[in-house]
């Protein structure tokens, strides 16, 4: 369900005419409120129609005055969405129809709401914490890893942890706490509170590696929210928000993003019954998901974590799928590398400068 208690909520609200305004009085409030719309309602804040500045200038080539009732220039059918239609779905309707406000009405077409096209373009805050886990040693990356920590590896001129912290940030996201091991100062020295990048920045230190889930024990408090983990080598373009969004949807307790993985099989299976061959399947296909190391987990989680006691995520959600607790898999699609050797830290250098040129081709 949206919430619309945007910034936007007086602007909207003062966008509303009653039936009997003039065309005049759509004038003054179009220009007043400056969002390009005009909500025409009844008494009961039931919707009539809309009014853009195109419809005006319409009515007056048809010879209407500024004195003649706006339900001669209204829309009387606009396009309208419900509250529980989802931002995206919201977004993509308005492209297609290339608009830029949506009414939103209950199921009694009174009006509730209004999505203006860059107000949903705009990142949502998010005042849930995002953990990282940024204190293994990288062995795989050697010698590159001999003196700084894997996800202080630079790629495109920015550490790996820089990127990844860029894109949350990008998506609201303000709060930051990140575990710390291997060479940690390094990464604290650079990163420190946060300040010089608008976020705020915390750090939990392991003293022994202690898994992908084990430092969260070390939290010296647990979030008020549901919270977002991320491995601190995992570069990706997954919607941090819609990823929450989807683990509360769900009423779920713990919440793993997963990819698509296929394996081919390089030779030719043969299928047999005891000594009996049955059949044949060339170099089969195998699907299956495989953890992303991206996850949301609810706050209560963290009762089944013993002080520093070592366990990985999927053991975390084993203890809770044994509690009957509900955990879910987000299915992602987006671009995702695990940088956890030397090809893939290649790959990701490569990526990165490619995206990097593209918007700026695009911005010219």
């Amino acid at each position: 369900m949206q919430n619309y208690n945007n910034k936007y909520i007086g602007d909207w609200k003062h966008a509303i005419l009653l039936e009997n305004s003039s065309i005049q009085d759509a004038i003054v409030n179009l220009d007043k409120i400056a969002i390009q719309i005009v909500l025409v309602c009844n008494k009961d804040k039931t919707l009539l129609g809309t009014i853009s500045d195109g419809d005006i200038r319409r009515g007056l080539l048809k010879g209407l005055t500024l004195n003649s009732p706006i339900k001669a220039i209204m829309n009387k059918n606009p396009l309208v969405v419900s509250k529980n239609i989802l931002r995206d779905s919201v977004l993509e309707l308005m492209s297609l129809n290339r608009i830029r406000q949506v009414p939103v009405v209950d199921e009694n077409n009174k009006l509730i709401g209004l999505h203006l096209f860059d107000y949903l373009l705009e990142p949502k805050d998010r005042k849930n914490t995002m953990v990282i886990m940024a204190g293994g040693r990288g062995k795989r990356l050697h010698p590159f890893t001999n003196e700084r920590p894997k996800p202080m590896l630079e790629i495109a001129g920015k550490p790996i942890l820089e990127h990844i912290i860029q894109h949350a940030k990008s998506e609201g996201f303000k709060s930051f706490i990140i575990s710390i091991n291997y060479l940690g100062h390094i990464l604290e020295d650079y990163f420190g509170d946060g300040k010089k990048f608008n976020i705020k920045i915390n750090y939990i230190r392991e003293d022994i590696p202690l898994g992908t889930a084990g430092s969260l024990s070390l939290l010296p408090s647990a979030p008020n929210l549901p919270f977002i983990v991320t491995n601190g080598d995992v570069i990706t373009d997954i919607k941090y928000g819609e990823l929450l969004d989807f683990h509360n949807r769900h009423d779920a307790s713990a919440t793993m993003a997963v990819r698509a993985h296929e394996y081919q099989n390089p030779f030719g299976i043969v299928q047999t019954d005891g000594l009996d061959i049955v059949g044949f399947e060339e170099k089969p296909i195998t699907r299956s998901h495989i953890n992303a190391g991206v996850y949301v987990l609810n706050p209560q989680v963290l009762e089944l974590l013993e002080l520093g006691e070592h366990c990985d995520m999927p053991g975390l959600f084993e203890r809770l799928q044994t509690l009957k607790k509900r955990t879910v898999a987000y299915p992602m699609h987006e671009p995702w590398l695990d940088v956890g050797s030397h090809h893939d830290l290649e790959i990701a250098k490569k990526n990165i400068k490619a995206e990097i040129k593209y918007k700026k081709e695009i911005s010219k």
